[in-house]
C-alpha cells in the first residue's frame, strides 16, 4: 500500500507500524489502513502534504503517543473496581480513600 507520494523514510514507517499492528492485531487490511493513516498524519504534521487537518496539526504525534504508552504494564485494577471491592468487605473511609489507599487497605 505505500504510495508513490511517500519518501523511502515514509515507506519503511509504513512497514514498521504495520508489522506492529499486525502482530497485535493478526488482521492484515486493519494493519494497513492503521499504518497508512499514521504515516499521512507524520507527513502532514512535517509539511510534506499539500493539505492537512486541524486535527492532524494540533494533536499529539503519532510517535510521542506511541512512546508515551509503551512499556506502562496492565497498571492493575481500577479505581471502580478496588472500590467495590472494598465496599463488598464494608470497608470503612473507603469513600475518602484514593487508588493507592484502596489497594493498600485491600491487601491487608
Amino acid at each position: 500500500m505505500p504510495q508513490a507520494a511517500w519518501s523511502s523514510k515514509r515507506e519503511r514507517q509504513f512497514e514498521h507500524v504495520k508489522a506492529g499492528v499486525l502482530k497485535r492485531t493478526g488482521n492484515e487490511k486493519q494493519a494497513e489502513e492503521i499504518a497508512a493513516r499514521t504515516v499521512n498524519k507524520e507527513r502532514a504534521r512535517n509539511g510534506e502534504s499539500k493539505t492537512a487537518s486541524k486535527t492532524s496539526l494540533d494533536d499529539i504525534s503519532s510517535s510521542r503517543r506511541g512512546g508515551l504508552r509503551s512499556h506502562k504494564g496492565a497498571g492493575g485494577r481500577t479505581y471502580t473496581q478496588l472500590y467495590a471491592e472494598a465496599r463488598f468487605r464494608n470497608l470503612r473511609g473507603r469513600s475518602g480513600m484514593n487508588k493507592a489507599a484502596l489497594e493498600k487497605a485491600l491487601s491487608r
